[in-house]
C-alpha cells in the first residue's frame, strides 16, 4: 500500500513540493538516505519510488508525493537526518523546463543546508528544562594546556562571545532522540560529551554507542576507570590515551573531553584487499546482537525431532494447499506447533522490562528472512489466531515484501518470540542469539534423512535438530525442555485431520 502524500509533503505550492524525511514509526526519530533513486532533473511520478532509506525498524524505499522533476536534493546518501527534515524538493515540470541550465549545479551547492538559526521545535522535548551549551574551547596543540575558562558568572567584556547565547548547534547537539537519551541516561553519559555527527552536531544513536565503546564513559577527576566488560586494557586517567582495543579489531584512542575517538586501522589493505563502510541494516544488526548478548544470559536447549508424520501429510496436502494459493511448508507445522507450545508455556512468549517480566496476551511470530544485503525479521502478528493456511500465507507475503523493500515499520516490530531456519542453507543446527526484549529464539536445523532406531530397528526417516536459545535470567533449563518437549511431541504425532 503506497504511502500517502500528507506524510510527506511540508509545503505544496503551484511551482514546488517540499519532500520530508518520513515519520517511520512512532518510535523513530531519524532516518538515513541509503539511495537516491532520481537524481537532480530527473522526472518522478506521483507515488514513484524517489530514494530509499534506513531507520532502526525497517529498509524501506519512499514514494514521491507529488508529480514533477526534481529540483534539489538537500541530503546525500549515507547522511542521517531528523524525521520531517525537508530532504528534496520536487518542481513542476512546466518550471523546470523554464529554468536555466545551472539549476542542477546550484542545487547540488545547497545539497548540505545551513544550520538554522534556532534549534527545530521538534529536537525539544515540552518537558525537558533548557540548558545551557558548552562553551567550545580551541585546540590545544600537543603537550600545551588549553586557555582556561573564565570563571562562572565573572563579569565578560562587552561584546565578548562567553557572554553570548549558545549557539544553534550547540544547543541542537544536546538535543537528541529520545532512545539517545534513555541510553544516556542509562549510562551516566553527559550528551554534551559527544562529538555528534548528525545534522548541525546532532547527537545520533551510533555516536553515543560509538561513546560508549570507546570506555570513556565516567566522572571527570575520576581516576584508574576500569572500561567496558569486553575491552582490553582500558584503564586510565581522564584526558590520558591508554585504551587498548580488541584483538582483531580498530584501536581507539581517545579523551573524556568530547573530542571524536580517533580509529587507527590495524593492518594494511593488500593489492587484492576490497575495503568498505558497513551498510546502515549492518551497523544496526551488529548493534542489536552485541546488545543482546550484553543483556540476557544466552543458554540453548536441542532436540532431535522426527518428520516423518509431517512428511506425509504434506505430501498428502500439498496440492490441496496450493490450489488455495499457500504452499504448505515445514516451518508452517512448525510455527503451529510452537504457537500450542507457547500457550502451555507462556513465560516463552514474555519479555523483560527492567526488574520485571511482561507476560504478552498475543503471540507475534517474527520469522527471519535473509537477504542478499542483511537480515530482517518480520512478524506476523497475532498469529495464534491463524490457522496452517493463513500461515502459509502469511510468511510467504512478509518474506517477498521484505526482499522487495515494501515493508512497514510495524510489520517489523511487536515480535513476542521469533523463528530462525538456518537449515534451509544445510546447516544441522544453530545458536541463534535473541531479538531484545523477547526471551527465546528457535533455530530450525536442515531437515534430511538419517538412519535412527524405531520400534527396536533401524529405518530411514527425515530428521532435524531444533535449537531454543534462551534468556536464563527468566527461563530455567526444566522451562526450556517442557516447552521443546511439547513441541516435539506436537510435530511427531500430527493429527492428518487438524491441517
Amino acid at each position: 500500500m503506497p504511502f500517502t502524500a500528507r506524510r510527506f509533503i511540508r509545503r505544496e505550492t503551484p511551482m514546488a513540493t517540499d519532500v520530508v524525511m518520513p515519520q517511520m514509526g512512532e518510535s523513530i526519530a531519524e532516518g538515513t538516505i541509503v539511495r537516491w533513486i532520481k537524481k537532480v532533473g530527473d522526472k518522478v511520478d506521483r507515488d514513484e519510488p524517489l530514494f530509499e532509506i534506513s531507520t532502526d525498524k525497517v529498509d524501506a524505499e519512499i514514494p514521491s508525493p507529488a508529480a514533477g522533476v526534481v529540483s534539489e536534493i538537500r541530503v546525500q546518501e549515507g547522511e542521517t537526518v531528523a524525521v520531517n527534515s525537508i530532504v528534496a524538493v520536487i518542481g513542476s515540470a512546466v518550471a523546470s523546463a523554464s529554468a536555466a541550465p545551472g539549476a542542477a549545479a546550484a542545487s547540488a551547492d545547497k545539497a548540505k543546508p545551513a544550520a538554522p538559526a534556532s534549534p527545530p521545535a521538534h529536537y525539544h522535548d515540552r518537558d525537558e528544562p533548557a540548558t545551557a551549551a558548552p562553551v567550545a574551547q580551541n585546540a590545544a596543540s600537543p603537550g600545551q594546556a588549553p586557555a582556561p575558562a573564565a570563571a562562572v558568572g565573572a563579569e565578560q567584556p562587552k561584546g565578548s562571545s562567553l557572554s553570548a547565547a549558545p549557539s544553534a548547534e550547540d544547543a541542537i547537539r544536546e538535543r537528541s532522540s529520545p532512545l539517545v537519551r534513555k541510553i544516556a541516561k542509562e549510562h551516566n553519559v553527559d550528551i554534551a560529551q559527544i562529538h555528534g555527527t548528525g545534522i548541525a552536531g546532532r547527537v545520533t544513536k551510533d555516536d553515543i554507542l560509538g561513546f560508549l565503546d570507546t570506555g570513556q564513559v565516567g566522572q571527570v577527576g575520576q581516576t584508574g576507570q576500569v572500561g567496558q566488560v569486553g575491552h582490553v586494557g582500558q584503564v586510565g586517567q581522564v584526558g590520558q590515551v591508554g585504551q587498548v582495543g580488541q584483538v582483531g579489531q580498530v584501536a581507539k584512542s581517545g579523551s573524556v573531553s568530547g573530542a571524536p575517538p580517533v580509529a587507527t586501522v590495524t593492518f594494511k589493505p593488500g593489492a587484492s584487499d576490497h575495503v568498505e563502510k558497513m551498510s546502515v541494516m549492518r551497523k544496526r544488526i551488529a548493534e542489536h546482537m552485541v546488545q543482546s548478548v550484553k543483556t540476557s544470559a544466552h543458554v540453548h536447549s536441542v532436540f532431535e525431532v522426527n518428520f516423518g508424520r509431517i512428511a506425509k501429510i504434506r505430501e498428502a496436502k500439498k496440492a490441496e494447499f496450493e490450489r488455495s494459493g499457500a504452499k504448505l511448508t515445514y516451518m508452517s507445522f512448525i510455527i503451529k506447533a510452537a504457537i500450542d507450545a507457547l500457550r502451555a508455556v507462556p513465560i516463552v512468549n514474555a519479555s523483560v522490562d527492567g526488574d520485571t517480566i511482561v507476560y504478552h496476551k498475543d503471540i507475534n511470530v517474527g520469522i527471519a528472512v535473509a537477504l542478499d544485503w542483511g537480515l530482517i525479521v518480520p512478524v506476523i502478528k497475532r498469529a495464534d489466531e491463524k490457522n496452517l493456511v493463513g500461515l502459509s500465507r502469511a510468511v510467504a507475503d512478509l518474506a517477498n515484501r521484505a526482499r522487495g523493500k515494501q515493508l512497514k515499520p510495524d510489520e517489523v516490530s511487536g515480535g513476542t518470540f521469533t523463528i530462525t531456519n538456518p537449515g534451509v542453507f544445510g546447516a544441522l543446527f544453530g545458536m541463534p542469539i535473541i531479538s531484545q526484549p523477547q526471551v527465546a529464539i528457535l533455530g530450525i536445523g536442515n531437515v534430511e534423512k538419517r538412519a535412527v532406531v524405531v520400534d527396536d530397528a533401524i529405518a530411514i526417516r527425515p530428521m532435524a535438530y531444533l535449537t531454543l536459545g534462551y534468556d536464563h535470567r527468566v527461563i530455567d533449563g526444566a522451562v526450556a525442555d517442557e516447552f521443546m518437549s511439547i513441541l516435539k511431541k506436537s510435530l511427531e504425532n500430527w493429527d492428518p485431520n487438524a491441517v
